[in-house]
């Protein structure tokens, strides 16, 4: 790399002498050039400086020269280009006789003899590209020479600037989701309801009775006191344990959930099918899913039994003679959580249409949001802003299994360069073309070209434009990294 400019030695003229100049000759001196369509250009390893010099003030005349040498600055870093010499007729005559390698900057300059010059120079340097070069300013540097290679002035102008290519920043496709017509949400729990044995009336001072109703009453009061939500409906479903023969535990399954939906339809004002009923005599998925996890020593043979299939009433005999401590566990630590009764509250949300309102809603009850009312706060915000990525966040926490919520919230994901972010959404978002583009623009910012290039190409075929830009970006990448 060569140092900000090197002075150059030269035979010195058997005769020299310096005649004083005139005040216009002086003037003359080391004056700025113009120059026009001044251009740097990177492409791949190489870097390309052009501009058109005009030559047509530039002088030398008696033993005068003028050299004139393109610089790419850096900080304390720097390289001179080719350079331009003007020599007088004998000056020029003199190297032409001893060696063009003692022109005044070497065997590459650009030398011409003053009557030949041309009024302007179509001036290229190309380069090997270095990393210091990013925003490395172009100057000239003017130095106009007399007799004995003395330096009768020098002058140094910057006259462009390479720019660092910039950052590359995707065009990303979100998409607007469909407007949810009717809002239909639910709420469920499972409340353990405790009987005497054998019988299926509801006491509710009865142990535990008060704290499991209050359950179900609490989550119909706090949506039917909403304004913003209409109650559709109510469904209960109940169990009872194997314990047991089946025909005592249907009844009981029966009977204890009908007495629920009694009790129920005492405390509110609901139509006599509002509450949909249905039982199951005896929760066998409930007991595999406890032994499963469980540290049960015949924990494998138990589950054996179980998922044998056949009679219940023959499948509950086998684990208790077979395995009677296992037994005895199960019926203290597992049996009574299978007696139990799941509640499921059916209701519908109104639209919600004005930004600022959902806004609101948004900051304390946004599970009343569909993702197309969400989408409009994020239309009303600047892109890219902390706002609007928020909303895609939330979006994708209450339907995170939605492909739409997961792509745009991959989106937000990529502008903010959080790549195992968005590789994480991706992977739920689906196979449309939008959600291909981003695996591309993901593949892409990860320098995965190859796998950019595939699936780039597959969203600029299904019409997404913005592939184009990416494909012309990704070419260029290419070409950098070569």
């Amino acid at each position: 790399m060569n140092t900000f400019f090197k002075r150059y030695m030269m035979l010195a003229f058997a005769a020299c002498s310096l005649a004083p100049l005139s005040g216009a000759q002086a003037d003359m001196l080391a004056d700025s050039l113009k120059t026009g369509r001044v251009s740097l250009k990177r492409d791949g390893r190489y870097l390309t400086v052009s501009m058109l010099l005009d030559l047509r003030t530039v002088t030398a005349e008696g033993d005068r020269a003028v050299l004139v040498t393109p610089l790419l600055v850096n900080g304390d870093t720097n390289k001179a280009l080719k350079a331009v010499g003007i020599y007088s007729r004998r000056r020029y005559y003199h190297y032409a006789r001893t060696d063009a390698e003692n022109m005044l900057s070497g065997p590459d300059e650009l030398s011409f003899r003053n009557s030949e010059k041309p009024d302007t120079l179509a001036y290229e340097a190309v380069i090997p590209y270095e990393k210091w070069m990013d925003g490395a300013s172009l100057t000239l540097f003017r130095q106009d020479y007399g007799c004995c290679d003395a330096v009768l002035a020098e002058r140094q102008q910057t006259i462009g600037r390479f720019a660092k290519r910039p950052e590359f920043v995707p065009r990303l496709a979100y998409v607007q989701p469909e407007v949810e017509r009717v809002k239909t949400r639910f709420l469920s729990g499972t409340a353990f309801i405790d009987f005497p044995v054998s019988r299926t009336e509801i006491r509710p001072d009865y142990r535990n009775n008060r704290r499991e109703l209050d359950k179900i009453t609490a989550t119909i009061d706090s949506v039917q006191a909403d304004a913003d939500i209409t109650i559709t409906s109510v469904a209960i479903k109940g169990y009872a344990s194997p314990e047991g023969s089946y025909g005592l535990n249907t009844r009981l399954a029966e009977g204890r959930t009908e007495a629920l939906k009694q009790y129920v339809s005492r405390l509110y004002d609901f139509e006599n099918d509002f509450i949909r009923t249905s039982s199951e005599p005896e929760d066998w998925e409930g007991l595999r899913r406890y032994v499963a996890e469980s540290t049960l020593e015949h924990k494998r043979e138990i589950l054996d039994i179980i998922d044998a299939g056949g009679d219940p009433d023959r499948k509950e005999r086998q684990i208790k003679t077979a395995y009677p401590s296992d037994y005895r566990h199960l019926l203290q630590h597992c049996y009574p959580a299978l007696r139990h009764s799941d509640y499921r509250i059916e209701y519908t949300v109104r639209s919600f249409t004005d930004v600022e309102e959902i806004r609101r809603v948004m900051r304390t009850q946004p599970q009343k949001l569909s993702l197309q009312e969400l989408f409009l706060v994020a239309q009303a915000s600047q892109a890219g802003s902390r706002d609007f990525d928020e909303v895609f966040d939330i979006a994708v926490r209450l339907y995170p299994d939605n492909p739409v919520a997961n792509l745009n919230a991959a989106n937000t994901a990529l502008s903010r360069k959080d790549l195992p972010a968005a590789r994480r959404y991706l992977a739920k978002a689906g196979d449309m073309p939008q959600a291909v583009y981003a695996r591309g623009i993901c593949a892409l910012l990860e320098k995965n070209y190859p796998e950019a290039e595939t699936l780039l190409k597959q969203a600029q075929s299904a019409g997404i434009t913005e592939a184009d830009t990416a494909l012309e970006e990704l070419q260029l990448l290419r070409e950098e990294d070569d």
